[in-house]
């Protein structure tokens, strides 16, 4: 019995005047078969660019569905190339203020992916390549071999080099050789003569296995025992190779990590351009080990990206290829012909980048990454949406846009992991550098080359932005700083938090599933004017502090 003012009424207003109410129980018939009207715009509607113009992820909002499943259970795994897919879709950006080895690492650790710059020497690019592929292993099969000459001294620099002090030593110093004692830290870090033989401080006590012990029967071995290492030796007890407890732990730590099927080492990535030059440095990371290569170009369509893929699919089969940067389906079909794995989408929408101020040349973000995608996965290729992620909210607006994975350079900049120093800011605030590629500073960048002079015509900012043989440099990008983030370890771990509580409102249990209901229509989106974005923000306080995550 309706209620007014606390009082009994016979007569309550009504909702409608002269229309039946009908029985509640018919609700959802009713909107499956009467109540025609959807809410909000299918994808194809939201991004005619002929309707609504260009549009970046600020500009429209995911309209949420039903919620029948926890958040826990979202799945995120998704492609990032062919052949290769990741647990998780986030990417770390090419940018030699944000991914280095360590970057590359822990975003794999993590179940992602950090494409290593080239702003270096060939020889160091392929030396941070080496760090990442050997920090993870299943059997290592190639491990650091000492032989009975080396001194304490020399263990130690390789201690320093490769950042652990575990070393087989065998009879010749090599693999397949009789092993006759182990090294550990322990072992030589007090020793107070350095020019020892490493056979006066070595182990000898050791626990070995067969060769044949397969994975799960060697980590149980190691597990039970107190050793550090587990080498695997064949029937004459020579070296065939070797199993570290420290990856036993990272398997424990890390099981999303991102890993290759049969090595178990980490999954790495590293950008080179399209310069001549750039076949001999692509030469020395495949002998470092890498796995996906990605050619880093702000303009990808040009003759020399296509035949830099074609001499890539040519004479290293074995790796996976990565073009862009493209925003139009005419660029992507260009090199999806030429034979790419994957495509990179984005052009001036970086935080750091003023190409589209400069050049008069890019497209907005969203519709990028939805016409190039959608044209893309006709013919099975993965795309990465690749600038303009501010957010949680970006990440998932891109996804749902139809990119496999998204590739942030600011938003992990401010990282622990990410090159550079700490500093603290004018206003007091703890900063770090940030760069976008096209800025000036990185254009006159020294560390590409081995010289000056070679320097000059070969960095990576000026082959990325077609610079190389200018007189005179035009900026397309702004040299900067970002606050202090912390950890990637805890930063991409509130990510994925996020990405799987707004699939969970839209009622998406996977990213397969959002993309496919994107397609059909299922997922609905709204336009965002104004006014609706800045009611979607903060607003009315007086003041506020954003905490993030905790």
């Amino acid at each position: 019995m309706p209620l007014t003012n606390g009082d009994v009424m016979a007569d309550s207003p009504k909702l409608t005047h002269n229309k039946k109410i009908l029985d509640h129980k018919d609700a959802l018939e009713y909107l499956g078969k009467i109540y025609k009207h959807q809410d909000g715009l299918d994808v194809q509607t939201l991004l005619d660019s002929r309707s609504h113009g260009g549009l970046t992820y600020n500009d429209f909002l995911v309209l949420p569905g039903y919620i029948g499943f926890p958040a826990s259970e979202v799945a995120l795994d998704t492609p990032v190339t062919k052949r290769i897919s990741l647990k998780t879709p986030l990417l770390s950006s090419p940018m030699d203020t944000v991914t280095e080895h360590s970057m590359a690492i822990h975003m794999a650790l993590l179940g992602g992916l950090g494409v290593i710059h080239h702003n270096c020497s060939a020889e160091d690019q392929a030396e941070m390549v080496r760090k990442v592929k050997r920090f993870e292993n299943g059997f290592i099969l190639d491990p650091v071999v000492l032989s009975p000459t080396t001194t304490v001294g020399e263990a130690k620099q390789l201690k320093e080099k490769w950042g652990f002090g575990g070393f087989p030593v065998t009879e010749n110093g090599t693999l397949r050789s009789k092993l006759i004692g182990m090294i550990t830290t322990r072992d030589i870090q007090f020793h107070p003569n350095s020019n020892d033989p490493v056979t006066s401080v070595m182990s000898t006590d050791l626990v070995t296995a067969p060769s044949g012990t397969t994975l799960t029967e060697a980590n149980a071995v190691l597990s039970k025992s107190r050793k550090g290492k587990l080498p695997i030796v064949d029937s004459s007890h020579n070296l065939i190779s070797l199993l570290s407890r420290s990856d036993l732990m990272k398997n424990l730590h890390y099981p999303l990590a991102s890993k290759l099927p049969h090595s178990k080492q980490l999954i790495c990535a590293a950008a080179i351009g399209t310069r001549p030059e750039d076949k001999e440095r692509l030469q020395k990371l495949a002998d470092a080990g890498l796995d996906i290569v990605i050619l880093d170009s702000s303009q990808g369509n040009s003759i020399f990206q296509i035949e830099m893929i074609k001499y890539i699919k040519s004479n290293h089969p074995a790796l996976d290829v990565i073009g862009g940067n493209v925003v139009t389906v005419a660029q992507a079909a260009n090199l999806i012909a030429a034979g790419v794995d994957g495509l990179r989408i984005g052009m001036g929408s970086g935080s750091a980048c003023i190409t589209q101020e400069v050049m008069a040349v890019g497209r907005p973000q969203a519709a990028s990454v939805f016409n190039v995608s959608s044209f893309a996965a006709e013919f099975g290729v993965p795309c990465i949406a690749d600038g303009g992620i501010q957010n949680v909210g970006h990440i998932v607006k891109g996804l749902a846009l139809g990119a496999s994975t998204v590739m942030m350079g600011g938003l992990l900049a401010g990282t622990t992991e990410s090159p550079g120093n700490y500093f603290v800011s004018r206003e007091g605030q703890l900063v770090k550098a940030y760069r976008g590629m096209g800025s000036i500073d990185a254009m006159e960048d020294k560390k590409a080359g081995s010289s000056a002079k070679v320097a000059a015509k070969s960095d990576a900012g000026k082959a990325r932005y077609f610079s190389e043989g200018d007189r005179l440099l035009v900026a397309q990008g702004v040299s900067g700083s970002v606050l202090d983030r912390g950890s990637v370890t805890k930063f991409v771990p509130y990510l994925l938090a996020g990405l799987q509580h707004s699939l969970q409102d839209i009622g998406m249990k996977s990213l397969t599933a959002l993309r496919e209901s994107v397609r059909d229509g299922t997922v609905r989106f709204e336009l965002r004017t104004v006014s609706a974005q800045a009611e979607g923000n903060v607003h009315g306080l007086h003041s506020f502090d954003k905490k993030l995550y905790s």
